[in-house]
């Protein structure tokens, strides 16, 4: 060990401490795990740096949120609209149908032919 000065040590004194951390390197990752690095006075003189930087992750997270809301609110539009159009379709096409068989019938009465829309389809007769 090294040599004794009263009641201490060589090893014991705060500058041999010191050499003692110096050999296993200096390292801001164990600083800052003991919390050496961050004292009161660092948050003192970056308050407005720090609140800063608070408000702009809360605003981000609110933008992200509001921009969540609004995609789920675009895709069940989209499906609504989606839905919309397929029923337009099938309206329009009952629509066509319907005019097509007006002018059938107005055509017929013109012509003066014998023909009547049957409302219900024909039957078959099965003959045993």
């Amino acid at each position: 060990m090294g040599r004794k000065k009263g009641n201490q040590t060589e090893t014991d004194t705060p500058a041999a401490k010191k050499k003692k951390e110096n050999k296993g390197g200096y390292s801001w990752v164990n600083e800052f795990r003991y919390g050496r690095s961050i004292s009161v006075e660092f948050f003192k003189s970056n308050a407005w740096l720090l609140l800063i930087i608070v408000v702009a992750v809360i605003g981000l997270i609110g933008l992200r949120y509001k921009t969540k809301t609004k995609m789920s609110e675009i895709k069940r539009l989209n499906t609504e609209l989606a839905r919309a159009e397929s029923n337009k379709l099938q309206e329009k096409a009952a629509y066509m149908s319907l005019i097509r068989e007006t002018e059938m019938r107005r055509m017929v009465r013109e012509k003066g032919l014998p023909l009547e829309f049957q409302e219900q389809p024909p039957y078959e007769l099965i003959d045993d």
